[in-house]
């Protein structure tokens, strides 16, 4: 069962009705779902994981959704793998590339289409780079409802046609995420659509969190030093902290947190140029082009979440060329045997620049998030 209480701004605290569909507050902001977490501390505890779920329903007493409405495609629960390091340093990955579809995407369309049929709700909108929409049109597909996904016309050409075979409506526009999700909002409006957008609805991020939730029981509460994320919409980032607040509140985890680096494109790096102004909030990226369709985000409606958890970790955010990206996807496969997306390989060309900046210290434990596996952009391995 579920313990979700109400919903609350991230912004203004303003409370808002859990028991019908919300998407944003009244001050355009994100709005998160809260928990009564006293209440959780009587089922939810370190010592009786055992026995539980292995997927993103595993702590269901502070997910959004009760037992009826947990749908699965097998989501969560993915490996983390200690690689091979030259630095001196504890190094590990969160290969997200196992999830359904292929990407951490997974996650959080899980969360928000099982929350939204829990409220009555479809038919769903979102735009894309590609693999959220395949997410979508799983879940989508799984639970019989219906999936209109707005997306570039340079998407992968897989993830394109995964989407088709999930019987999805796929649009194909002109221009980059933000056109699509221009579009995406303007048709689901007229067509009163539920637009399950990044952060546009509360619930998404519910599913990233779980990332959070285990890498803390992946390293038995003891939380790491340093978590590296490649960032776009950056649900991703936000929801771990999230993850890491309610932990603490359970009494499952201490104050510690690690240290959040937010990676980006040298030619999209929206987050990157506001911390690095020390700013709330992140100015719209112009021309944003990068081989990884996954940044090519040029601005986050949760932007100041993603500053506000790199800002309080004490953490940073750092940009690297296409040339590092591709040429960590080939040492990623030639060196640990990781067949992994350019968003993911972001995370290791990060890596090489804040070891050589001395930002990282020897002996400190690293986790890199593999957010997809390379399948999902075969033709970015043959093109490079």
């Amino acid at each position: 069962m579920s313990l979700l209480t109400h919903l609350e701004c991230t912004y203004c605290g303003k409370v808002a009705d859990h028991s019908i569909p919300q998407k944003l507050c009244g001050c355009g902001k994100v709005l998160y779902p809260k928990y009564d977490l006293e209440l959780a501390k009587e089922t939810l505890t370190k010592g009786n994981m055992e026995g539980r779920k292995n997927n993103i329903w595993r702590m269901h007493e502070i997910m959004p959704c009760n037992e009826k409405f947990q749908f699965t495609l097998g989501e969560g629960g993915t490996a983390l793998l200690e690689l091979e390091s030259r630095y001196g340093i504890q190094l590990f990955s969160k290969e997200e590339g196992y999830n359904p579809t292929g990407s951490f995407k997974a996650r959080g369309l899980c969360a928000a289409v099982s929350k939204a049929i829990e409220l009555g709700i479809s038919e769903f909108v979102i735009p894309t780079a590609g693999n959220a929409g395949a997410a979508l049109s799983a879940y989508c597909a799984l639970t019989q409802t219906k999936a209109h996904v707005f997306m570039p016309k340079d998407t992968p050409a897989m993830i394109q046609n995964e989407i088709n075979a999930f019987a999805a409506e796929a649009i194909l526009i002109d221009g980059l995420i933000t056109d699509a999700g221009r579009m995406a909002k303007e048709e689901g409006e007229k067509n009163n659509w539920f637009d399950v957008s990044t952060l546009k609805e509360p619930y998404r991020v519910e599913g990233k969190k779980t990332m959070g939730l285990e890498i803390a029981e992946d390293f038995e509460w003891n939380l790491p030093d340093v978590l590296i994320y490649p960032t776009g919409g950056g649900t991703g980032i936000v929801g771990m902290v999230k993850a890491f607040d309610e932990l603490e509140e359970l009494g499952m985890i201490g104050t510690e947190r690690p240290r959040m680096v937010s990676v980006q494109s040298t030619t999209c790096a929206p987050i990157v140029k506001a911390f690095q102004n020390k700013k709330e909030f992140a100015e719209p990226w112009e021309n944003a082009n990068t081989i990884a369709p996954g940044l090519r985000v040029p601005v986050a409606i949760g932007d100041y979440l993603i500053l506000r958890a790199i800002y309080e970790s004490n953490g940073t955010a750092i940009a690297v060329s296409d040339d590092a990206i591709i040429k960590s996807m080939r040492g990623s496969a030639k060196d640990h045997g990781l067949f992994i997306s350019p968003e993911a390989a972001a995370t290791h060309a990060a890596l090489d620049k804040l070891l050589e900046d001395g930002w990282i210290d020897r002996g400190e434990q690293v986790v890199l998030f593999n957010t997809a596996t390379g399948f999902t952009t075969p033709e970015r391995w043959i093109s490079n």
